[in-house]
């Protein structure tokens, strides 16, 4: 007898009328009209069921402290940051554990499983080190979430940051962060890149590094990071993230770069919530979009995945813990609304996110744990198109979440109806 049984699911792979089994938190078949009785039985009705989606990229330790102490007015990157330096002597390890869980349940109900988020470990309290491995830990029955120590002031800019990194490290935060575009040079923020790599190579650890967030061309340090991701063999483990200058570089050196990332195995990630929101700003018209070079990356056979970065904090007002809804902005910015570019976009908010952040037990295949989520769309293109609602959010065989489909009851003369958003689909010509 299995566990929970969906019935008459389409995969992102395009196979449709697909069952799928579940017993001891595992998937144990898929195949079409799977015989056998289950604890529960959910019917697709040819809905997409989906891996979990992943975020690669995100601030925990800031998320949903919109207006503490004060409104950002301009919706800028320079106030936020200085209200970011305003608000961390007033925080404290149970307020940021009470936003972390209730941003958690969101994440969960949005079919959000496993989360990377930077932490600020430049005040020498290391608070927020504290409370984010206190949530970790609470939250690690219904999500996973991966905890950088992001030296956010600068590794070399801010005193006592070094010794404030490896001492939040050995607290026990998971992957090595840094910043390199924010040191006072060219020549610190490449020493910089250097110094970290060297000390997750000894430590054994990731590298995920705020990279190039910036509008200025010249800003060039994911090219020392894939050198030097080469130089200490961390191949497949190091991530850069941002990358927002390669969108005003020339095309010359852009192709000699993309081919360096490609050579060095370095994931990207690109947040195009806040990149479009925060870069460009200083630009009249043509403004800039701001996004690194998402398909010229992805034709390169780079890794390219998008996070969402930032929910209502100090440099980011919106935000709802939609990954669909990152991958909706994605699309538009890039541009990739080819059918290739859309189906990619999907993949970018799913299991390149799980390469990224190194999720090994992840994905639709039989023995893989049974974790997943039921969309209310045809397949992948629709579900960004819609943003579609998660109906189940499955973890390791336990339903976390439900809700029923989204429709609209219509008392129009005549044209009475119940409307279904996701019953709008192209059809073929002929």
């Amino acid at each position: 007898m299995f566990d929970l049984l969906v019935a008459g699911a389409t995969l992102p792979d395009g196979r449709t009328g697909m069952d799928v089994a579940v017993k001891d938190g595992r998937i144990a078949a898929i195949a079409p009209r799977i015989e056998g009785e289950a604890g529960e039985r959910v019917e697709a009705h040819g809905r997409l069921l989906s891996p979990p989606f992943v975020d690669p990229h995100f601030h925990m330790d800031a998320t949903l402290s919109l207006g503490l102490p004060r409104m950002n007015r301009s919706g800028t990157l320079l106030e936020g940051i200085a209200l970011w330096g305003e608000l961390k002597p007033l925080l404290t390890v149970e307020a940021m554990v009470e936003r972390g869980l209730r941003y958690c349940d969101l994440a969960v109900s949005q079919g959000l499983l496993s989360i990377r988020s930077h932490v600020d470990v430049s005040d020498p309290t290391l608070r927020t080190a504290e409370a984010m491995i206190e949530l970790r830990e609470r939250v690690r029955p219904y999500l996973e979430l991966q905890l950088v120590a992001f030296p956010q002031d600068g590794y070399y800019r801010s005193p006592g940051a070094v010794a404030l990194l490896a001492r939040s490290l050995d607290m026990g935060l998971d992957v090595v962060g840094g910043i390199p575009h924010f040191e006072r040079t060219m020549a610190d923020g490449a020493a910089s890149v250097e110094a970290l790599c060297r000390l997750a190579a000894e430590r054994g650890l990731p590298v995920d590094l705020h990279c190039d967030e910036s509008d200025d061309p010249l800003s060039r340090h994911v090219e020392t990071l894939a050198a030097e991701t080469v130089r200490h063999g961390l191949q497949g483990r190091v991530v850069g993230s941002h990358l927002t200058s390669m969108h005003s570089m020339d095309n010359y050196y852009a192709s000699k770069l993309i081919a360096l990332i490609g050579e060095a195995g370095l994931h990207v990630v690109a947040n195009p919530l806040i990149n479009i929101t925060l870069q460009g700003r200083h630009d009249t018209y043509p403004k800039r979009r701001g996004m690194t070079r998402v398909p010229e990356l992805m034709a390169a056979g780079v890794n390219v995945v998008f996070g969402h970065d930032c929910v209502m904090d100090p440099w980011y007002a919106l935000g709802s813990g939609d990954m669909l809804e990152v991958a909706h902005m994605a699309v538009h910015i890039a541009p990739m609304t080819s059918r290739e570019g859309l189906r990619a976009a999907f993949d970018a908010v799913t299991v390149n996110g799980a390469r990224a952040i190194g999720l090994t037990d992840y994905g639709l295949a039989v023995g893989s744990a049974a974790s997943f989520v039921l969309l209310q769309a045809a397949d992948p293109i629709e579900a960004i198109r819609l943003k579609a609602r998660r109906l189940l959010v499955v973890r390791e065989g336990k339903v976390l979440a439900r809700a029923e489909p989204q429709t609209s009851r219509l008392s129009i003369p005549g044209r009475e109806s119940v409307v279904d958003p996701s019953s709008y689909v192209p059809r073929a010509a002929g």
